[in-house]
């Protein structure tokens, strides 16, 4: 189950901001993930991670859910009433 805690980390230490999580208070050590939230550390353009992800996805052999790419498409690009303009 996947839990939240707050926190900052101070060079190598955490502090937590809350709730202190049951495994750390019991035996001090715990496994973790750190997602950093604010400031965004990644000088990467969306559009240049877009286009990664996308890569890694074709490397894979495509999306395993659609069968028949073009068939796919064109239902996607059907044309379709437009809101408010019916």
């Amino acid at each position: 189950m996947l839990e939240k805690y707050r926190a900052t980390i101070h060079g190598d230490t955490i502090s937590w901001d809350g709730d202190v999580p049951a495994e750390v208070a019991k035996d001090g050590v715990m496994e973790v993930y750190v997602t950093r939230v604010g400031e965004t550390i990644n000088a990467v353009p969306n559009g240049q991670r877009a286009m990664a992800a996308l890569e890694r996805i074709a490397e894979k052999g495509g999306i395993q859910s659609i069968l028949d790419p073009v068939a796919w498409q064109r239902e996607i690009r059907k044309d379709r009433p437009l809101p408010g303009r019916e």
